[in-house]
């Protein structure tokens, strides 16, 4: 073999190496971004205290064994990475529905038996939380202790999302703006206060998440939903659509998608797990809502 040959061959043998690299890299970078899957679900008083808990009514649900179990399994059906709970009363009580190591329970440590918080799915972790006390307005109204809200950075290790988990007054369903009725003013406070939080999220750009159960039918032309996002414009991704849970009216638990997060929202990604047919066991009396984000 002349040396003219060898150079030419290892000429080759390069050119080949960097075609390979070169389509290595052209294929990475046109990777589609991470999906991820966030959920909301309230979940009727889930608890283990006993009955005789002062934190508990009268007439709270009384699971038993198999209950639990169907639980459990939905749970896992409902394959989210980042699901937002309500009406949880303890981590204890959220474990028996996320029994599974590559998970993480963050909740709210009210003295009530109704806390909220964030189930992740690992890679997915809470870098910061915070829980908002701010949002019980018993103090200011009287009555029993309402929730806090969760104020959340979480992070896959790429990527982070700044969550807000409220679960909000019930009674004002789809009243005015001007409504005296108790729970009405009750909702408008906390209605300010996330549209604070929003306010604050715009102002810093960040990718932000509100999410859990408002109470409230909301619709684009909602005066709450419109006091709350003020003249910004997250996404409301339960606009326009009926509940499957509710009857066929409007959604009361929601996901609203904010900021630089915007765009990452999947379109036609909601969905609804509802528990139709499955009448023997004592599930809950909100399914759990979805949607799914393609992450840059």
């Amino acid at each position: 073999m002349t040396f003219w040959a060898t150079l030419a061959s290892r000429s080759d043998r390069s050119r080949l190496v960097f075609l390979v690299v070169w389509a290595f890299i052209q294929t990475a970078s046109a990777a589609p971004g991470t999906s991820v899957k966030l959920a909301t679900g309230n979940l009727d008083w889930l608890t283990l205290l006993p009955a005789t808990s002062p934190l508990l009514p009268d007439d709270v649900p009384r699971r038993n064994t198999d209950d639990w179990r169907a639980l459990r399994e939905y749970a896992t059906r409902l394959d989210a990475d980042i699901v937002a709970i309500q009406e949880v009363s303890d981590e204890t009580a959220a474990k028996k529905l996320f029994p599974s190591s590559a998970y993480s329970i963050t909740l709210t440590d009210a003295p009530i038996a109704q806390n909220l918080g964030l189930v992740l799915r690992a890679p997915w972790h809470v870098e910061s939380a915070a829980s908002l006390e701010a949002f019980d307005r018993s103090s200011a109204h009287g009555g029993h202790a309402l929730r806090p809200a969760m104020d959340a950075i979480v992070s896959n290790g790429r990527a982070k999302l700044r969550l807000l988990v409220v679960h909000l007054k019930s009674g004002c369903w789809d009243r005015n703006w001007v409504e005296h009725d108790h729970a009405c003013p009750i909702l408008r406070e906390q209605i300010q206060l996330v549209a604070n939080w929003i306010e604050e999220r715009e102002d810093e750009n960040e990718p932000y998440i509100v999410l859990g159960d408002f109470n409230r039918r909301m619709t684009l032309t909602d005066p709450y939903f419109r006091h709350m996002v003020d003249a910004h414009d997250p996404t409301l991704t339960t606009a326009g659509r009926a509940s499957p849970c509710e009857g066929g009216s409007y959604f009361i638990d929601h996901i609203l998608v904010g900021g630089p997060a915007r765009p990452w929202l999947v379109p036609d990604s909601l969905r609804v797990m509802t528990y139709a047919g499955d009448t023997q066991h004592l599930l809950s009396d909100h399914c759990p809502v979805s949607v799914k984000l393609a992450l840059p």
